[in-house]
């Protein structure tokens, strides 16, 4: 391994915006740290554990939603997205986290949920007592039901939680005409649920939603937040006519076929209303004493667009519109070198179209989490989620590829996301009973999908405390597995070789050799099942920087390493030899 082709990448220029090589780490309120012991996360426990980010190296956080909500869909389903619900905390303790993140010197990203409301909206329940065809309906995707007297759903769609996708407002409407028969005035109606039927779409053809959601982003934005995470950002426009679809509905794309296909899916439309998006932003930032935008003012957009093929997912960060889009062809890319290869690269040329950075991710909060995701066979599909009564991940095997996996994913350049309690090895709880579940996927779904409640399980701190230290009364919104005191923040702080000393080091070694900006070439002469590229940092006046080659071995037999300096391996050398399923930096002479 000594040669490496044209470049993959080109070096980014030392002075971009921080959003372009930004570590972020997501935090999932509800398990991330109790403060008032009732047994779910909230925002004073976030603001508790802040210095925690910042031990790890990380650049911001991004919190997963904390508005007013009944909760059908662990507050995805909004109420009130200019407050905080009181299960988390209030307005105030939102504007002490963002003070005290600040004071830290973290950026804050917070969720937007712009596809869909709760049911529980002030707009949504005027809509359902107002007449079909009002304004207040007018707000969202009612329709006419099919038959005579519209007793069938107005079409075929099914919602990403398995039952259809619409559900009935109100019965048909009929009249006597005065010579004892009836008329009808009215079919029934129905609106779109492309998920809960506890969220209903709203229609983004009205201005009057557009204009709320402009007035939304400005309230935050003058509170302070650095950015938005957009749910649901390839969801907003659906085709005109709402044909039917036979296909599945899914989050994920549509088999094989381009997502944009689907009716409910990545239509051109939404462009024209993250353009809008990104001129309010702009207008947030700050300049230099002499004039110039201060890069580090910049607040930034953030797409979660399960888009297939990649090239339509660039179509979201041209220069006019998002900064960022979750890379989810990287996090599902199989654990083989040849899929590794395909994903790395064709994300770089994707992105570099349009001169957007490429973000990288394995974990979150709607996914299993890495470190049981490979320890399950390379070649079974991975599942929504695991339960007692299937296949058990090899944790062994899967923590040593997560930490891989890792690995590599921090040398390459651009954006990275974790997820909370990755840095410390947690595996998904698998044992979970079907009792204590509350993802309504399992429920909507009668057990066929499981959910994601095994990757949201709270978050250990200390593995002596009442629930891992989560809080100090002991309860818990959802049960820990026995391993995760085990793996707890304070069972591994300082302990050579933890997973959490790997991610400090990474990140350190991350930030101090430029891996961010750097240029990436894929080194030519690697045997097949070995995945190695070169980085290329750059110095703060432009100048070249340090050269760094990752190496992840996935064969069979320990390979030799190239010539250098060992910065961080993922696991322990075997006679000086990278072992399979183990990750390295080198430093290059």
């Amino acid at each position: 391994m000594t040669e490496s082709p044209a470049q993959l990448h080109p070096p980014g220029p030392p002075d971009a915006p921080w959003w372009r090589d930004a570590v972020i780490y997501q935090v999932y309120p509800r398990s991330w740290a109790d403060a008032d012991g009732d047994g779910v996360g909230d925002l004073p426990g976030v603001t508790a554990h802040l210095e925690h980010l910042v031990d790890l190296g990380v650049d911001a956080l991004w919190l997963s939603p904390f508005y007013r909500s009944p909760m059908v869909d662990a507050g995805y389903d909004v109420t009130d997205h200019r407050d905080v619900d009181p299960l988390f905390g209030t307005i105030d303790d939102a504007d002490a986290l963002i003070a005290r993140a600040h004071d830290l010197h973290l950026k804050v990203v917070v969720d937007l949920v712009p596809n869909h409301t709760s049911r529980e909206h002030p707009w949504f329940r005027a809509a359902l007592e107002a007449r079909p065809g009002s304004p207040e309906r007018a707000r969202y995707l009612f329709r006419d039901g099919r038959g005579p007297f519209g007793a069938q759903p107005p079409n075929n769609w099914r919602s990403v939680f398995w039952s259809p996708a619409w559900t009935k407002a109100r019965s048909a409407v009929f009249d006597d005409d005065g010579n004892g028969a009836t008329r009808l005035l009215h079919k029934a109606q129905w609106y779109l649920d492309l998920f809960d039927s506890g969220q209903p779409d709203l229609d983004w053809t009205n201005p009057e939603v557009r204009a709320e959601f402009d007035a939304i982003l400005r309230f935050w934005l003058d509170r302070g937040v650095d950015g938005f995470r957009v749910d649901v950002a390839h969801g907003l426009v659906k085709r005109e006519g709402l044909p039917d679809w036979d296909d599945t509905t899914r989050m994920a794309g549509v088999s094989d076929r381009p997502t944009c296909e689907s009716p409910m899916w990545d239509q051109d439309g939404v462009h024209e209303i993250y353009r809008g998006w990104r001129a309010t932003l702009e207008e947030y930032g700050r300049a230099r004493p002499d004039g110039t935008p201060d890069p580090d003012s910049e607040r930034i957009l953030v797409a979660e667009a399960w888009v297939e093929p990649i090239e339509r997912v660039a179509l979201y960060v041209r220069p006019d519109e998002m900064h960022q889009a979750f890379n989810f062809h990287y996090l599902n890319a199989a654990w083989r070198a040849p899929d590794l290869k395909a994903a790395v690269g064709e994300s770089l040329r994707g992105n570099d179209l349009v001169g957007a950075p490429t973000t990288w991710v394995l974990s979150n909060h709607d996914v299993v989490r890495h470190a049981s995701r490979l320890g399950l066979p390379v070649d079974v599909p991975c599942p929504s989620g695991i339960g007692a009564d299937d296949p058990q991940p090899d944790a062994e095997l899967g923590l040593s590829r997560a930490r891989a996996a890792t690995t590599l994913m921090l040398a390459l350049p651009g954006s990275a996301y974790l997820y909370q309690g990755e840095e410390l090895g947690l595996p998904d709880h698998t044992g979970l009973p079907d009792d204590v579940r509350q993802d309504p996927a399992f429920h909507r779904s009668g057990g066929r999908e499981l959910g994601r409640d095994g990757c949201r399980i709270p978050m250990p701190w200390k593995g002596e405390a009442p629930a891992a230290g989560f809080n100090t009364t002991g309860e818990t919104w959802l049960p820990q597995p026995a391993c995760y005191a085990e793996l707890a923040v304070d069972r591994q702080r300082g302990v050579e070789g933890s997973t959490l000393e790997l991610y400090r080091t990474l990140l350190r070694v991350r930030r101090d050799r430029g891996l961010g900006r750097a240029g990436v070439a894929e080194v030519a002469d690697t045997p097949p099942d070995v995945v190695a590229y070169d980085l290329q940092g750059i110095e703060g006046g432009g100048g070249e920087g340090p050269r760094t080659r990752v190496v992840l071995n996935l064969g069979e037999d320990p390979i030799r390493l190239p010539e250098g300096e060992l910065l961080v391996t993922s696991g322990p050398l075997d006679a000086g030899r990278l072992p399979v399923d183990t990750a390295a930096w080198v430093a290059l002479p």
